[in-house]
């Protein structure tokens, strides 16, 4: 058995890939879509203006698997039930998973803003039904409401300086503060169960391979953490994983 610190080259040249491979997802962090989420964009209004925008957008159904989105396309979603997977393909053709998103968010085009999807795909992981509205649709609605305009502005600072983060996690953190960090993001998100993400999804998000996610879920598991369903993760203990984050 090969001591820690000598030359294995089997164990060195598969971390130095892992850490090539983390810097690149990294890198192309900084490029993906910007999603919104609707509680922060319609906090300001009531529940009659709630509705009334709601009514901008064209109510629309997707089967799983269905693709929603294509880079062609300039348009806005309201994901209203379901979940929806976001993805991009390589030069090779390989489907390369950067996100996925559950009711109550907002994701698509905004050229106004300067928001977009570069080159992002959208699927139907389930049975989704979605809102829709034309990008000049949507300019007139934000020229009519401007507090919508400014809530959208500082959804996108937010979601910014989120990716800022997450990049600088893959870049000088392990994998456990990584995915600690991200199932601490996310429980704020949905509340301490997790719905939606497979291994693979946690993996790209936090710059990794799928088998380094699984096995450092296993361990938050079997150190009473969360508890793991078909894509459902529960959190069972916060302010451990808040330090383990900060490692």
């Amino acid at each position: 058995m090969h001591k820690r610190g000598l030359f294995n080259p089997k164990r060195d040249l598969g971390e130095a890939a892992e850490a090539t491979n983390s810097i690149r997802k990294g890198s192309e962090m900084t490029k993906r879509i910007g999603y919104l989420l609707v509680k922060d964009i319609f906090r300001d209004l009531g529940p009659q203006e709630r509705e009334e925008v709601e009514r901008s957008f064209s109510e629309t159904t997707f089967r799983r698997g269905e693709v929603i989105y294509t880079p062609e396309e300039e348009i806005l979603f309201l994901l209203k039930r379901g979940v929806v997977q976001l993805y991009r393909l390589t030069r090779e053709g390989e489907k390369r998973v950067i996100d996925t998103l559950g009711p109550g968010t907002i994701f698509g085009e905004m050229p106004l803003i300067g928001q977009g999807m570069y080159g992002t795909f959208a699927q139907a992981v389930e049975d989704c039904t979605l809102g829709t509205i034309e990008c000049a649709a949507l300019e007139r609605l934000l020229l009519q409401r401007p507090t919508i305009a400014l809530r959208i502005v500082e959804g996108v600072g937010k979601r910014l300086s989120e990716a800022e983060s997450l990049l600088e996690d893959i870049t000088f953190k392990s994998v456990p503060a990584r995915l600690a960090s991200l199932l601490l993001r996310l429980m704020k998100e949905q509340g301490p169960i997790i719905a939606g993400y497979t291994h693979q999804a946690l993996a790209d998000t936090i710059g990794t391979y799928r088998e380094t996610t699984t096995s450092t879920l296993g361990l938050f598991k079997r150190r009473g953490l969360i508890r793991i369903g078909r894509k459902r993760l529960q959190i069972l203990d916060v302010e451990v994983l808040r330090e383990i984050a900060e490692k």
